[in-house]
């Protein structure tokens, strides 16, 4: 769990208090909240953009909180844009609370451990959980696309796209915020790496390039809002 960001979501100050103590003798990080508001603003919610770059390894969401449900939580990641919606999370309930399971599993919970639980049964349900991830996000698909993580290649029904570097950057960065628009500012320096610059005549012969690529996948489009930027439609 070296290196591993956790985040917690627990209202108990003792069971808060040991979860983290436990973690960090794991090397793992954790950002903790004891509230669905503090939650949703460690998660950056408001700003998706940001969130993409600071989003936990995995999330342990205690159902019971003093302002609602964990589970409204996890509906706000699932339905969320970008990587936050692939969050691992692993819900914490009462024990006997069967139906809050049912419901946290249908809403696309991964795993859950009834309290009171043992510490090291705790950390080992989350190291498999962070175990998991990792194949699952060795690549990630959108409708008949499939962008490979590892080998940079994007493929739409199993063929090949042929994209440069720059085209896979681009089209990875508005898959991971589908439907959302994108500024060209943005874009460029997440892409190039690079400082935004005055003009954007390298983002847009890449813009277009990828797009002539995507063209006969029909249901793939990358459209612009006029003034704002680029965004990703599935169709």
């Amino acid at each position: 769990m070296t290196g591993k960001t956790i985040l917690l979501v627990e209202d108990n100050p003792k069971v808060l208090r040991n979860n983290i103590t436990v973690l960090k003798s794991l090397n793992a990080k954790v950002i903790s909240a004891t509230s669905l508001a503090e939650a949703r603003l460690n998660l950056l919610f408001e700003n998706q953009e940001d969130a993409n770059l600071r989003l936990p390894d995995a999330a342990a969401i205690d159902i019971m909180l003093p302002d609602g449900s964990g589970l409204d939580l996890l509906r706000d990641i699932r339905a969320a844009s970008g990587v936050i919606s692939s969050l691992p999370v692993m819900l914490l309930t009462a024990k006997g609370a069967s139906q809050d399971i049912v419901t946290g599993l249908s809403l696309g919970a991964d795993d859950y451990l009834a309290k009171p639980y043992d510490l090291n049964v705790f950390t080992a349900r989350l190291d498999a959980l962070l175990r998991r991830s990792l194949t699952i996000k060795d690549k990630i698909s959108i409708g008949s696309l499939t962008l490979n993580l590892i080998s940079n290649q994007a493929f739409y029904n199993g063929k090949d796209l042929f994209l440069t570097q720059k085209e896979f950057a681009l089209l990875f960065i508005l898959a991971q915020n589908k439907g959302k628009t994108l500024s060209a500012d943005y874009l460029y320096e997440k892409a190039w790496g690079l400082p935004p610059k005055e003009g954007t005549s390298a983002l847009k012969v890449q813009i277009s390039n990828l797009k002539k690529k995507l063209f006969p996948t029909e249901d793939i489009l990358i459209e612009s809002s006029r003034g704002e930027g680029y965004y990703l439609v599935v169709h």
